[in-house]
């Protein structure tokens, strides 16, 4: 096993990059990554998360049918969400379903279908004056227009509903014009949607493939000199080729980062925790423990599992600290240390049991108790704080293939929340117990999640919610959820 130490992933695999320019344009490939994801670390370093967005913003995705705009919608609402945005997808289809009903034939998306274009648009404005609900007087910070899109009218339309209220509009939009993907979203994903419930799969596809030819009679992509005043990113086939136009602000530009880095490709995340440590056994958070016994078995068990998951060529990621390095050490391969995975710091509490916590900090203890996610700890970190430094990991995880990932108790959670869609209010109260493996395989809408408990006996780490949060709470009431220790 050999290992090699990283600050904080800044180092993207590929050759050197090559950058053109054309007027406002900014054209890359997907290899174009490394300064970019560079900056991006560098960022995470910060002691707190910078403001994400200064104003509302609409993320209006644009394309022909089956071009992954859904798919693209619900990534990047998934990724809002998870750095702290209030995000909401607003799905047009469905607006148009629940005005006129489902099963409409290809013919009902001709352009010279006067009547039904009528509908469609208002429908449209429909979930528009939703947008605006949602961004001005919802709460809502970052609001996703998932439509076709696929004409200037309607794209006008967007800008005057919007721009208004002062809300920020970024178009999205999917090229793609290779037949087997075509064939592959339409097969996979178009055939099952409501609008071709119950029906014959060859013949939904056969209809869908004719509404994309309608579809394509008034198609007019993004253009350089025609919408050179707007901010936009185009994706040609899947991940080939980007072009970016107008980024305006600090979100448009993570955006774009995070879709550069999207793939649809079958791959397989591990995550698993170190193995039991000698600070677990007493109960003390934090610290920079060597494993127990039972942790180096838990250790040399992860070896046999993943021999059994036949993962051939699979990268493998710990933290710098001793209790995940050791849990990797009888594994084959490369291992790199990420000093992103490092566990949550804990400051003034360093390797102290929740008992001398609520003796040493009751105010602390009890704060902490009330907002746990966004609590931070005295010269320490809060879970709003991890979240923010692993967002390069995230980013890393979405370009890569097979990974096994050995973290910690908080930033396992917040990989977990990430790809699983939790709240932050979920989040931090995530069970991810020691000795166990959890499987993810990223699919077209969401993440299927395994977990396999591997037989080698732990402590357990996992702490409730206690009832009493309130400052002046008995030690009774602050305690009673603390697993048993040593």
């Amino acid at each position: 096993m050999s290992i090699e130490q990283k600050q904080s992933k800044g180092e993207a695999s590929g050759s050197k990059h090559e950058l053109s320019r054309s007027s406002s344009v900014v054209v890359f490939s997907q290899r174009e990554l490394a300064d970019m994801e560079r900056r991006v670390s560098l960022a995470s370093q910060a002691p707190t998360c910078p403001p994400v967005t200064n104003s509302p913003v609409c993320i209006a995705l644009v394309g022909l049918p089956a071009r992954g705009k859904t798919y693209i919608a619900r990534k990047v609402e998934r990724f809002l969400r998870w750095i702290g945005l209030t995000t909401k997808v607003f799905n047009v289809g469905e607006y148009r379903r629940g005005a006129v009903g489902a099963n409409k034939t290809h013919d009902f998306f001709h352009p010279e279908n006067k009547e039904a274009q009528k509908q469609r648009k208002e429908c449209a404005i429909r979930a528009l004056n939703d947008v605006v609900q949602f961004l001005m007087s919802g709460g809502g910070q970052a609001a996703i227009y998932d439509a076709t899109n696929t004409t200037r009218e309607r794209r006008e339309l967007i800008l005057n509903h919007l721009k208004p209220h002062c809300i920020k509009v970024f178009f999205v939009e999917s090229i793609c014009d290779d037949p087997e993907i075509i064939e592959q979203n339409v097969m996979t994903v178009k055939v099952g949607s409501p609008d071709y419930k119950g029906q014959d799969p060859e013949e939904a596809a056969k209809d869908f493939m004719l509404r994309i030819k309608n579809y394509e009679l008034a198609y007019k992509t993004l253009d350089v000199k025609e919408d050179k005043n707007l901010s936009w990113l185009k994706i040609f086939n899947v991940d080939q080729r980007y072009e970016a136009n107008r980024i305006d602000g600090h979100l448009q530009a993570r955006l774009v980062y995070y879709i550069m880095n999207i793939h649809t490709q079958p791959r397989c995340i591990y995550l698993c925790r170190h193995g039991e440590s000698v600070c677990n056994l007493f109960g003390r958070i934090g610290g920079d423990a060597d494993l127990s016994e039972r942790g180096l078995k838990f250790a040399e068990a992860l070896r046999g599992f993943m021999d059994e998951q036949e993962m051939h060529g699979f990268k493998i990621w710990t933290s710098q600290l001793k209790r995940t390095v050791q849990t990797a050490q009888f594994l084959a391969g490369t291992v790199e240390q990420w000093r992103s995975l490092n566990e949550l710091d804990v400051g003034d509490c360093e390797a102290m049991t929740y008992e001398e916590i609520q003796e040493k900090y009751p105010r602390e203890f009890a704060l902490r108790d009330q907002d746990k996610f966004n609590y931070r700890y005295p010269r320490g970190e809060s879970y709003t704080d991890v979240v923010h430094r692993l967002e390069p990991v995230i980013m890393e995880l979405e370009r890569q293939k097979d990974v096994l990932v050995i973290c910690h108790q908080a930033v396992m959670r917040c990989i977990l929340a990430y790809f699983m869609d939790k709240s932050t209010e979920e989040l931090p109260y995530l069970q991810v117990p020691l000795h166990s493996v959890y499987k993810l395989t990223p699919m077209a809408y969401g993440c299927k999640q395994e977990v396999f408990s591997l037989p080698v006996p732990c402590v357990d780490t996992f702490r409730k919610k206690p009832k009493a949060v309130h400052l002046d709470r008995s030690n009774s009431g602050a305690l009673n959820t603390v697993p048993e220790h040593l």
